[in-house]
């Protein structure tokens, strides 16, 4: 027994894109490597060697934005309390695989297991913080609206629409989560492209999603490079607002150009922390202000209205 046991293979992982809910390989048949983060004490330069990924291409990129359009006539008309439960339902397939992302955000990160955990830990809570808002969020940016004549003037909060999501490449999962969580905690749907050097947690992260009963199609994730599909994605008339937190000053600048031809919501890259309390400046900045006019009616001879 003990012969056969030295004897073992391990079964590596095969890490897959992940696009309406399903797992496919890129269309090219391109992959990459992904390699831990090396140190300055790494003589050779080079951290070992962790997996191939699929080196997304423009077709994935248009297939995911199909997917999202797709899912978001359902997922924006659901209720604000089920998109939290479910929110709250990755929370929980989240712990339960709590150390493999420990691992992975390690290896990602270049931190020590206790570090990583903590990462983890955040990167758990912040899908529950952002479970509490779903049915909170409406309340603070929308209300009744005083108006000089016999109207109701209400504003009320509504999804942008399609969402191209660039993580950040420093914070695989903790800013991951972060930038991915308010989008879709508002009812807009995702296209995530990935941190190039540091992919895993996010592909791995589309595992949780599908199991956690979130419809396919709500969040996207592709792995490869910005600078490859950012222009296409930017480009694109079926998407409707951008996120460049995960571009350089160069690429921001490019993407930001493309996005104005169809009037593309852009939230610019900036300096941020990610272990702070986020705050509501994601979920608003992908929010569109809905107001309805509707008159009163006068009650008897005073006149007065309701």
């Amino acid at each position: 027994m003990s012969e056969k046991s030295e004897q073992r293979l391990s079964v590596l992982k095969t890490y897959k894109l992940y696009i309406g809910g399903k797992f496919p390989r890129s269309e090219s048949g391109r992959v990459y490597e992904v390699t831990t983060k090396s140190s300055a004490a790494d003589a050779a330069g080079k951290g070992k060697w962790l997996a191939n990924v699929p080196q997304s291409s423009r077709k994935d990129a248009r297939d995911a934005v199909v997917a999202a359009r797709k899912a978001f006539g359902g997922w924006s008309g659901a209720t604000a309390y089920n998109r939290g439960q479910i929110l709250y339902r990755i929370a929980e397939m989240l712990e339960g695989r709590r150390e493999q992302f420990v691992r992975e955000v390690a290896d990602a990160e270049g931190l020590s297991k206790s570090k990583a955990a903590a990462v983890v830990d955040a990167a758990i809570d912040r899908w529950v913080w952002y479970a509490g808002w779903t049915d909170k969020i409406a309340q603070v940016v929308g209300g009744a609206n005083p108006v000089a004549g016999p109207y109701f003037n209400l504003s009320t909060p509504e999804p942008t629409g399609v969402v191209t999501v660039l993580a950040p490449q420093e914070s695989s999962f903790l800013g991951l989560v972060s930038v991915i969580a308010p989008v879709i905690a508002t009812g807009n749907t995702a296209v995530v492209v990935t941190s190039e050097k540091a992919p895993l947690p996010a592909l791995s992260l589309g595992e949780v999603l599908a199991t956690s009963d979130l419809p396919g199609g709500v969040v996207n994730i592709l792995s490869g490079k910005a600078s490859e599909m950012g222009p296409h994605l930017a480009a694109h008339q079926d998407v409707n607002a951008i996120d460049l937190t995960g571009a350089g000053a160069d690429l921001a600048r490019e993407l930001e150009i493309a996005a104005a031809d169809n009037l593309k919501r852009v939230l610019r890259p900036r300096s941020v922390d990610f272990t702070a309390d986020p705050g509501t400046d994601r979920m608003t900045a992908f929010l569109e202000t809905k107001t309805v006019w509707h008159p009163t009616g006068s009650l008897g001879a005073s006149g007065s209205a309701y």
